[in-house]
């Protein structure tokens, strides 16, 4: 199942927020968003229903299995990504923005030959 950016990014921030903070509670993922409460709260619902994230007692989220594969697979990408366009002269904020958007619509197959390529690159210097 495909899964919209938006849920791809929930995940990915819940993977950082979990990195950064330990416990990660809707109002942080809200905070850090800048989304409100009420979305925020929605989709960690959506996300709970599809077996992505679990929530226990005290409101902690916890990434499963399949929720921790696609937050790490998108954060490989963002970090590759946004340190591949400023590389090559982009300004860190544009490029991590425009990290934010390839990261979600670039195939397995492009992005496993980009960092290919960039590895080669690195190694023949």
């Amino acid at each position: 199942m495909k899964l919209h950016e938006s849920a791809e990014n929930y995940l990915e921030t819940i993977l950082i927020l979990s990195k950064r903070l330990g416990n990660v509670r809707s109002i942080d993922i809200a905070n850090e968003l800048s989304f409100s409460k009420p979305s925020v709260s929605v989709a960690m619902k959506n996300l709970r229903l599809n077996s992505y994230i679990e929530v226990d007692k005290d409101g902690h989220i916890s990434l499963l299995e399949k929720g921790r594969e696609i937050a790490e697979k998108i954060y490989e990408r963002h970090t590759f990504l946004t340190d591949f366009l400023i590389s090559i002269g982009v300004d860190q904020t544009i490029a991590a923005e425009d990290a934010c958007r390839i990261e979600h619509v670039i195939s397995s197959e492009s992005f496993a030959a980009l960092k290919k390529h960039t590895q080669n690159c690195i190694g023949s210097m």
